[in-house]
Parts: structure tokens; C-alpha cells; sequence
């Protein structure tokens, strides 16, 4: 008696799943056991049939037996060409019910409807995070693990993700992507860019919950609080003085270092802070940017102004 070819007379306990030959039934269940039972004599990796074993092997032997048609490229696997082909072809079987979107391949097209239904199919066992894919777990993990795998070439910096090295690849190579419509300025980071287009706009969205005042970017919020709250977290390594801001730690270490590096382009007198240089400039641009409201007199330097304004207040007591 001969089995009629679309009958599925064999069926999987677990999941109800039909096929139409038992040997398919026998290699199905393992992905419910969980039995590998084909190894690999090179690495060692399991697998559950020996179809996926022979594919593994070509990762060892470089064997590319599926060649494209069009341009030449090679693949280890079947499927691998059947979804690169779809580049020549422009073809995207798989749509999205919900907006229409196709893709070429259905991993593309499962990642692309969880975005609709929320399945997120990916848990962290150690903080209990849950993700949509695979690759962002295993991003996820690293901030567990501590692990960076991404180096660069030029300091030797370790990044956690791909992405991060990228953007930090561009302070070596000067790359600027983001330029700003209006003025031309340009920036390695997209949030930068975001930022700097608040100076235009006149937009302050970051606000201090003790006084009220605003800012263009978090950062700046940030470094404000610190005023309110004393926080100094920037110590110096030679005398343990601290400091709420980066910027004042490094001016401070310079009093430690000797370093002057703000030079004079008339006289070449250096200094160790840009304002004493800006103050100092003065002496040969004759500028006095401080005038006395009283009597139009003008100085170099605020100190000096404030003095003199002693002047007129102690006239009148």
C-alpha cells in the first residue's frame, strides 16, 4: 500500500506538528529533546541532524559549493544564496500585514512584526531585561560581564558595542557626518548635532528643579546641580583638592605641572589659564571693555573697575 504523497500520517506529540516521512518526525523531535547527536570532528559543535553538520564543516574547509548567478558570489549554504539573489532581483516576498513593509528574508520580517506585537522573546537571566533579538541580548550581557570586545587600532580604547567604536573612531580620523543646516558646523555624533541646533532654535528643555534655570543639553543640567548640591567629583592626583567641574581640575593641575600653555602672539608670554592670557592681550590692544557708569572711565580688568567704583560710593557716604 503506498502512502499518498501529501498525506502526513506522522505526528509530534509535543507540538502536533505533521510529516510525511518518520525519519523527518525522528529529526524534528530533537528540537524538543534538545539531542545533538552529530559532532563535528574539527570544533567539537553539536547539531541535531546531519544536514546542518555538513554545512558547519564548510565553515572549516572554506568549501563554497552554492554560487550567484549574477555577480559570482559564493555561499557555504543553499539558503544563503536563495536569500542573496533577492539583492539582484529586488524581490521581498515576505509583508507585513499591519504597514505594509517588505522584506527580502524572514528573519528580517519576525524581527520587523515584533516591533508590532512587543514579543519580546529574549531574556536576561541576570537582571531579567527583556529583548526582542538575540543580537541585543547579547549586546545586553556585556554590561554584566564587563566585556569589550571592539578595539581601536589607533589609542587602544575597548568598546562593549560595534557601534561606540565607530563613533569614537571619528575623534582620530577628524570624520564630521552631522553638519548643521544653518551655520555649517559639523559633528561626529548625530546628539551633538542635536544639541548644537538649540543654540538656533533657542530651546532650553532641561530644567533645574532648585532654581529654575535652563539649559540646551543634559550635560550642562548635570554640571549645574552640582552648585546646588556640592558635589565634587573631579579630584586632583597630586593634592587631593576637588572640583565640581572637569575643566577646573585641569586648570588646577596646571599649578602642579608648570605647564603654560595659552601663549601671547605679540610678546610670547605664556600662561597657564586662558583669562590671565585674555586679560594680559589687553595691555597691547589698548581694549577696556569695563566702563564706570558714573564717569565713563574704562579698565582692563573688572577688579580694576570694581576698585575705582569704591570711589564714588565712599564720595557719597
Amino acid at each position: 500500500m503506498q502512502i499518498d504523497a501529501c498525506q502526513k500520517p506522522y505526528s509530534c506529540e509535543h507540538c502536533g506538528n505533521t510529516f510525511s516521512r518518520s525519519e523527518h518526525l525522528k529529526s524534528h523531535m530533537r528540537t524538543h529533546t534538545g539531542e545533538k547527536p552529530y559532532a563535528c570532528k574539527v570544533c567539537g559543535n553539536a547539531f541535531s541532524d546531519n544536514s546542518t553538520l555538513k554545512s558547519h564543516i564548510r565553515i572549516h574547509t572554506g568549501e563554497k559549493p552554492y554560487s550567484c548567478k549574477y555577480c559570482g558570489k559564493a555561499f557555504t549554504q543553499n539558503t544563503h544564496l536563495i536569500k542573496h539573489v533577492r539583492i539582484h532581483t529586488g524581490e521581498k516576498p515576505y509583508s507585513c500585514k499591519n504597514c505594509d513593509a517588505t522584506f527580502s528574508d524572514g528573519s528580517s520580517f519576525k524581527r520587523h512584526m515584533r516591533t508590532h506585537t512587543g514579543e519580546k522573546l529574549y531574556s536576561c537571566k541576570v537582571c531579567g531585561t527583556e529583548l526582542s533579538r538575540s543580537s541585543a541580548l547579547k549586546s545586553h550581557m556585556r554590561i554584566h560581564t564587563g566585556e569589550k570586545p571592539y578595539s581601536c587600532n589607533f589609542c587602544g580604547n575597548s568598546f562593549s558595542r560595534s557601534e561606540h567604536l565607530k563613533i569614537h573612531m571619528r575623534t582620530h580620523t577628524g570624520e564630521k557626518p552631522y553638519s548643521c543646516e544653518v551655520c555649517g558646523n559639523g559633528f561626529s555624533h548625530s546628539s551633538s548635532l542635536k544639541s548644537h541646533m538649540r543654540i538656533h532654535t533657542g530651546e532650553k528643555p532641561y530644567s533645574c528643579e532648585s532654581c529654575g534655570s535652563e539649559f540646551s543639553d543634559r550635560s550642562a543640567l548635570k554640571s549645574h546641580i552640582r552648585i546646588h548640591t556640592n558635589e565634587k567629583p573631579y579630584s586632583c592626583k597630586y593634592c587631593g583638592n576637588a572640583f565640581s567641574y572637569i575643566t577646573s581640575l585641569k586648570s588646577h593641575m596646571l599649578t602642579h605641572t608648570g605647564e603654560k600653555p595659552y601663549f601671547c602672539e605679540f610678546c610670547g608670554l605664556s600662561f597657564s589659564k586662558n583669562g590671565n592670557l585674555t586679560t594680559h592681550v589687553r595691555i597691547h590692544t589698548g581694549e577696556r571693555p569695563y566702563s564706570c557708569q558714573v564717569c565713563g572711565f574704562a579698565f582692563s580688568q573688572n577688579a580694576n573697575l570694581k576698585t575705582h567704583m569704591k570711589l564714588h560710593t565712599e564720595g557719597r557716604t
